[in-house]
């Protein structure tokens, strides 16, 4: 059976602990699509299209991957790709209240579509991107937590900024 799976994020930045779950999520499914937010209500610091270009650079390696940019209704939009399951990440137990009740909500929008947790391996359990954009603004050592070029453009942005 063939099953797309959606896996969303503001991606503000995409992490090494986001390229685990999807690297492990894409050996579970037939094809994954991660689905940039734009997220305006967060203010991200990257724009929307650069970080959708970091995403597709980051999850280049991975042929059942595919990376969309949307900022509609995260079900309308995993119904619009025939998106049957949504994947979220949980790091610790303090993310999961959060992530319960969306998971809630969006079955009661789309009873159709699955929610599914994965957790990350151990090394990438503290990593996230509010904590990398942190460091990064502060011009400390954050090349352990992201891809190469993650790190030149957040880099870049934040000498700029």
């Amino acid at each position: 059976m063939s099953i797309i799976a959606v896996y969303p994020g503001t991606f503000d930045p995409v992490t090494n602990g986001h390229t685990d779950l999807v690297e492990r999520a894409s050996k579970l499914f037939s094809k994954v699509i991660v689905a940039v937010a734009a997220s305006p209500k967060k203010r991200p610091a990257l724009t929307h299209e650069m970080r959708i270009s970091l995403v597709k650079h980051v999850f280049g390696h991975l042929t059942n991957v595919e990376v969309v940019g949307f900022d509609n209704l995260l079900t309308d939009f995993t119904r619009s790709v025939n998106g049957k399951v949504i994947i979220r990440g949980l790091r610790a137990v303090s993310d999961f209240e959060y992530e319960f009740q969306l998971a809630n909500m969006n079955r009661a929008i789309a009873p159709d579509v699955e929610s599914i947790f994965l957790t990350p391996s151990e090394k990438y359990s503290y990593i996230s991107s509010t904590l990398v954009r942190e460091i990064a603004s502060l011009n400390g050592e954050f090349g352990k937590f992201v891809d190469p070029e993650v790190k030149r453009v957040l880099q870049e942005h934040y000498q700029t900024a």
